[in-house]
């Protein structure tokens, strides 16, 4: 589908009148291009409507710290569902639908630390849309199961496997792994997990694939 498609479709989205939000969600593997995808949507839905109308959520803002992960012993299995504060995204997501006269700070996180980034990112009170993505929005399990009722719309970011795996190879060597550390990692962490997000597809409304889009 091309872009230019998904950009009148997101366009659409957004409320006309003050005081609404809408909130989009972009489900889908590990690299399959979410971030991509809600970072170009966001920008356009600004250059056309406002700065300021549309803002950008992830969810990996809600990983467990690698402290926590070593606590509980799931470090080596980093990106799981059960390596995320799913209840801490749960209650934003609900803030975000209620809030509109305070800005709303939220955790980023950052690539190259590894580590989640408290209020590293904020909505302000006039955002009208609110683009979020993360591997399970679409899952069924406890906790995941509230995300999909708090969203306006949930799509499915779609890519090979092939072309996710080399970009996910890429992103941990740039973090600092020996390649040989990364591969290991994608086999015992990456894989399984985009494993289990490949079965939650169905639960999503569309399916977009950045490869296939253009314009």
């Amino acid at each position: 589908m091309p872009m230019t498609s998904l950009i009148d479709d997101v366009i659409a989205m957004v409320p006309s009148m003050p005081g609404r939000r809408a909130l989009l969600g972009l489900a889908g593997a590990p690299a399959a291009g979410k971030s991509t995808l809600a970072r170009r949507l966001t920008l356009a839905v600004d250059d056309r409507l406002g700065t300021g109308t549309a803002a950008y959520v992830p969810m990996d803002g809600f990983h467990l710290s690698n402290a926590q992960l070593d606590r509980l012993g799931r470090r080596g299995r980093k990106g799981a569902p059960d390596t995320f504060d799913v209840d801490g995204y749960v209650h934003l997501l609900r803030r975000l639908r209620a809030a509109h006269e305070r800005p709303v700070y939220a955790p980023d996180f950052d690539r190259r630390l590894d580590e989640p980034v408290a209020a590293g990112l904020v909505v302000p009170p006039g955002a009208r849309l609110v683009v979020t993505e993360g591997n399970y929005l679409a899952d069924d399990a406890a906790g995941w199961c509230a995300i999909r009722d708090l969203l306006d719309a949930l799509w499915y970011v779609d890519a090979p496997r092939e072309v996710r795996e080399e970009r996910l190879l890429h992103r941990h060597v740039r973090g600092g792994r020996t390649e040989a550390e990364a591969l290991a990692f994608i086999e015992a962490s990456e894989r399984p997990n985009a494993q289990r997000v490949e079965r939650s597809r169905c639960g999503c409304s569309r399916v977009v694939s950045l490869l296939r889009s253009s314009g």
